[in-house]
């Protein structure tokens, strides 16, 4: 005969004759004339609880399939909103989310900064279609994240990411660091240029094709005021022409 049972149904004499592997379920003869089918819930001790929350839920069902055959992950909550994955963290222990950056309704630089405010001890590893170095140098300073990868990167790199952060470590993809290097060096540049506000103003104004005198009169100044503007931009930037104005002004965020 065979019947469902769980440990506790055993006499003391039964029960010390079983013993069951961690997450399996075996028939085990034990010293009496009933077969019995012994059920065991996983174990889930000293594994990585990991929640992931990006809006496609394709790129979700790529992630956990990278993931959960991963010993010391354990994949505990995933969504496709920032909102309901809050929600969903105030009843779920966690040690790292997963975080995409472009999602509607709350952005991934939003998630980030709300789960620092209401779980200081999670940790953040965001993952995104592109690094932006601002976004990055943002990330790091508003929400303190421990780690920022493309979503180009292998299996084998995001596990040793996961690893890495949860061992207390931080992990930020060659990529990012470049973006970040790359993002510093410009800052620094628009520090030595010096460049003030209204001198910006009309850098973006001129990057939409206005005259000397459109830029004036929007501006409320006369076109002679416009024209020392525009010979001490060009002197601070080390730009000669308005191709090579504007370009500089896309590479340093100025528009």
């Amino acid at each position: 005969m065979i019947r469902d049972i769980n440990l506790e149904e055993c006499d003391a004499t039964e029960a010390s004759s079983v013993l069951p592997t961690a997450g399996s379920i075996k028939n085990i003869s034990l010293n009496c004339s009933t077969m019995i089918k012994l059920r065991v819930s996983p174990m889930k001790a000293n594994k990585i609880n990991i929640a992931i929350v990006d809006d496609h839920r394709i790129v979700i069902d790529g992630i956990k399939a990278l993931l959960e055959d991963h010993e010391a992950f354990n994949i505990v909550a995933c969504s496709t909103s920032s909102k309901q994955m809050l929600e969903t963290l105030q009843h779920t222990h966690v040690d790292i989310l997963l975080t995409d950056i472009m999602m509607p309704e709350m952005n991934g630089q939003q998630l980030a900064k709300a789960v620092r405010k209401q779980f200081p001890a999670m940790k953040i590893l965001a993952l995104s279609m592109s690094g932006q170095g601002e976004i990055v140098s943002e990330m790091i300073n508003d929400s303190d994240i421990s780690g920022y990868v493309l979503k180009n990167i292998s299996k084998e790199e995001l596990s040793t990411a996961i690893l890495k952060i949860a061992a207390g470590g931080i992990y930020f993809g060659d990529q990012i660091l470049e973006e970040l290097e790359r993002f510093g060096n410009m800052k620094k540049q628009n520090e030595e240029a010096h460049l003030t506000q209204r001198e910006t103003e009309i850098i973006k104004l001129i990057e939409k094709e206005l005259s000397n005198k459109e830029i004036a009169d929007t501006l409320y100044i006369s076109e002679r005021t416009v024209e020392t503007h525009r010979k001490n931009i060009f002197r601070k930037t080390k730009t000669n022409s308005v191709i090579g104005l504007v370009k500089y002004a896309y590479e340093h965020k100025l528009i």
